[in-house]
């Protein structure tokens, strides 16, 4: 493989792919890259915009986040039957929650280090009460943002 096309940032996604066994390809660095450089939550049809001049396939990008899901690389969030992507390992914040506007379908990452803090407590708890070992969660709250709930209000008036 020639790393001339890959910056430093990626050698550890690449190292980890190779070491379950996948192949480290051209694509998957293209995919990768567009995840790393765009909005948290991106799915398979905006990345597939976003490098349709690659030549790359919308099969090859939802093989590829196949693979980064089972991998751990990725965190898919479905939202309104849509799976979303983001960043999950070697990110700044890997825990915290959702918020999805049912009217514009923006999705908001909550970030609070006090309900981050009540987060882990409910999933030792969880844990302890049940006899499991929770590694993930996706927790997401649903209903209007603030600019759709502005809007809604300047409407009524």
């Amino acid at each position: 493989m020639n790393n001339d096309f890959m910056n430093n940032d990626l050698i550890p996604f690449r190292k980890l792919i190779e070491k379950k066994g996948y192949k480290f390809t051209i694509q998957k660095e293209i995919i990768l890259r567009t995840i790393l450089d765009n909005k948290p939550h991106i799915n398979a049809k905006e990345i597939f915009k976003k490098i349709k001049r690659k030549h790359i396939g919308i099969a090859t990008i939802y093989r590829s986040l196949k693979v980064f899901n089972e991998l751990g690389i990725v965190k898919e969030i479905n939202i309104s039957r849509i799976n979303y992507y983001e960043m999950k390992i070697f990110s700044g914040n890997p825990l915290h929650i959702h918020f999805n506007c049912y009217r514009s379908n923006n999705i908001v990452d909550i970030d609070s280090q006090n309900l981050n803090f009540d987060y882990l407590k409910l999933n030792k708890k969880i844990e302890t009460k049940n006899n499991l070992k929770i590694y993930d969660s996706n927790i997401t709250f649903i209903g209007l943002c603030s600019k759709c709930r502005e809007e809604l209000k300047c409407q009524d008036q």
